[in-house]
């Protein structure tokens, strides 16, 4: 693969360990942690329902929404303020322990750093100075400047827009095959980092990366860098 010459890296359970949520999630949820993912899968589901009917709101209100419809087909009483204090650890979770390792490896292999979530730029700001990442980023990028969600293609073509590079020459590492299919079609290079419970989808373009780790896509691209 041709050195990028810029990498974006999705946030949340790309770079940060989702775990201390999902336990604040299922306890919401009726200490019920299989319904977690139902919880997941649904602010997905919304966020991208609010993209496609052109309007926007902000990814943890669509979160907290999408608990409590959640809760309620599953005959659980929930109430706004209680679903706010289950969705707040997402702003203080870890960074996997791969992460900082490869992320001082790429910046000192000469690359250019971005962070790209879906998340707002507060939420985005106080997860990655929590993590201890902040200082490798050039800038964290958040779609609530551009208002419509990951995998629409104009969040990857407006993020290297916001770089000043061709997005051909740019690289997407995220843990969801809903993420790296969205910025292939996009025409952006893209990295699947393999997580637990993730997956690439089939029907997706391929990816011009896939590794298990974080170190391994340090080490392959570092290979690459001059």
């Amino acid at each position: 693969m041709l050195k990028p010459t810029a990498i974006f890296f999705d946030v949340n359970e790309t770079l940060l360990d989702l775990q201390p949520v999902k336990e604040s999630i299922g306890e919401a949820l009726g200490g019920r942690p299989e319904l977690v993912p139902l919880w997941f899968t649904t602010l997905l589901q919304y966020s991208l329902v609010t993209t496609v009917a052109d309007q926007y709101r902000d990814f943890g209100e669509i979160a907290v929404a999408c608990l409590q419809m959640t809760a309620r087909n599953q005959g659980i009483e929930l109430d706004e303020a209680t679903a706010k204090k289950a969705v707040a650890p997402i702003r203080a979770l870890p960074a996997h322990p791969d992460v900082a390792p490869a992320l001082e490896r790429l910046s000192a292999a000469g690359y250019r750093l971005f962070a790209l979530t879906n998340s707002s730029r507060a939420a985005a700001d106080a997860q990655l100075h929590h993590a201890g990442l902040d200082g490798f980023f050039e800038a964290a990028l958040s779609v609530e400047d551009v208002g419509v969600y990951k995998p629409h293609a104009r969040v990857y073509q407006w993020a290297a827009q916001q770089a000043g590079v061709q997005v051909a020459e740019s690289l997407l590492v995220a843990a969801h095959g809903w993420d790296v299919a969205g910025a292939s079609w996009a025409g952006m290079r893209s990295a699947f980092v393999e997580r637990p419970g993730q997956q690439l989808f089939p029907l997706g373009p391929i990816s011009d990366l896939e590794v298990a780790s974080f170190k391994e896509l340090a080490d392959r691209l570092v290979k690459t860098a001059p």
